[in-house]
């Protein structure tokens, strides 16, 4: 059995959670906020990613970033190298799948703060960035560490937006999703299931984590 699929896997999903993380948690800081208003359209549309299918999402993403669109060809041009079908491109999949869990898991940790905790800040002369750091975001620790475990999850087991955005490039946007599909189509049904069985052992033990998070006071 090749690794090389596993160990991208878990690159990609480490690169796209910590980026999930930084964009997810100030969102949901915001959303969380009483003075943003339309907070549950906006967060509607931010977790649209979650029920939309990954061939929908795949075409948004191909027609505003891909090679033949204006800021895919910028990009391209600044950066000499495209997005889609590279690792990059893998590492975008895994963030718009996570993003939205981290927002969504991430805002009702916000919204179960005590308010008189972030008042009392407040009135101690602490601005809404100092508020968020040393108020918010430590008393909401646990649903925001559950909220990476579970994009964590998310990335490692994505498949149907990975091929539409990155390809399956062996070596390169392979992951081991991917990898399973190519080993079932060759009639490697032992790598098939070697592959299906230590990602199975990976999401049950991350969820598992979660779970126990979540639930500890």
């Amino acid at each position: 059995m090749n690794l090389s699929p596993l160990g991208l896997s878990l690159v990609t999903a480490t690169a796209s959670t910590f980026i999930s993380l930084v964009i997810g948690v100030a969102i949901a800081a915001l959303l969380s906020s009483r003075r943003i208003p339309g907070a549950d359209l906006i967060d509607t549309i931010a977790t649209a990613p979650l029920v939309l299918p990954p061939t929908v999402l795949g075409y948004y993403v191909l027609t505003a970033i891909g090679r033949r669109s204006v800021i895919g060809h910028a990009l391209e041009s600044l950066t000499g190298h495209a997005i889609v079908f590279t690792m990059t491109g893998v590492i975008l999949a895994s963030v718009i799948g996570g993003l939205p869990i981290v927002i969504r898991t991430s805002r009702a940790a916000f919204e179960s703060v005590d308010r008189d905790f972030i008042d009392a800040a407040r009135v101690l002369g602490a601005g809404p960035v100092r508020t968020l750091m040393s108020v918010r975001i430590p008393m909401a620790a646990r649903g925001i560490a559950a909220a990476a475990i579970l994009a964590f999850a998310r990335s490692i087991g994505d498949f149907g937006l990975t091929l539409m955005i990155a390809g399956n490039i062996p070596g390169e946007t392979r992951t081991a999703s991917l990898a399973i599909y190519d080993a079932l189509q060759s009639g490697d049904e032992t790598a098939a299931a070697q592959y299906a069985m230590i990602l199975t052992a990976l999401s049950i033990s991350i969820l598992y984590g979660a779970t126990k998070l979540t639930r500890q006071r």
